[in-house]
């Protein structure tokens, strides 16, 4: 269920948040990352090499390497997913969700919208770590939502719709979900 926009200050939030960000250029070095792993391969089945094994099994090696981290390391960042619900935030990166990070709302101070996050201020896109920011997840420039956490930290992540995300963030930490009794006995 998705639910953005502004709710009411005196109701409760939604009672899950869901949003999402892209960044379609990351597809343009995802192939960059893909055309060196293929010229490796066929560096390995097709080379005329007459320099020496070693220089082509560098060669080789280099090429896949590269191709490899690049590939995997511009997927992970073509989009991010956040969830919020009633305990915590989570934000997934990239297709299978990875890296992954949780916060909950026993950590979080506040919330704020930021309407302009751009991967220059973190220095790229990506996972990013400042020691005067914070830490961040930037994968296009555009609205953001930035947490204000207990340890005097910061988490900003890109995403669509973050005002939404920003009421619904707020709305949990005024109207704390009750703790779970079991039941029965």
């Amino acid at each position: 269920m998705r639910q953005s926009g502004h709710q009411r200050a005196d109701g409760p939030p939604p009672a899950v948040w869901t949003g999402r960000a892209t960044n379609r250029f990351q597809w343009i070095a995802a192939g960059a990352g893909a055309a060196c792993m293929a010229l490796g391969i066929t560096l390995a089945v097709e080379s005329p090499w007459t320099s020496g094994i070693a220089a082509l099994v560098m060669a080789v090696v280099g090429c896949v390497a590269g191709g490899l981290l690049v590939l995997f390391g511009t997927l992970a960042f073509v989009h991010v997913e956040v969830r919020v619900d009633d305990r915590a935030m989570e934000v997934r990166c990239g297709h299978i969700g990875v890296p992954r990070r949780t916060i909950p709302f026993t950590e979080v101070v506040d919330a704020d919208y930021a309407p302009t996050v751009t991967p220059r201020q973190w220095g790229g896109w990506g996972y990013r770590w400042r020691p005067d920011r914070g830490t961040a997840v930037v994968v296009r420039r555009g609205e953001g939502l930035v947490l204000r956490l207990a340890d005097g930290r910061t988490f900003t992540v890109t995403v669509d719709g973050a005002e939404g995300a920003v009421d619904s963030i707020r709305g949990h930490l005024r109207h704390p979900t009750p703790p779970q009794t079991p039941t029965g006995a």
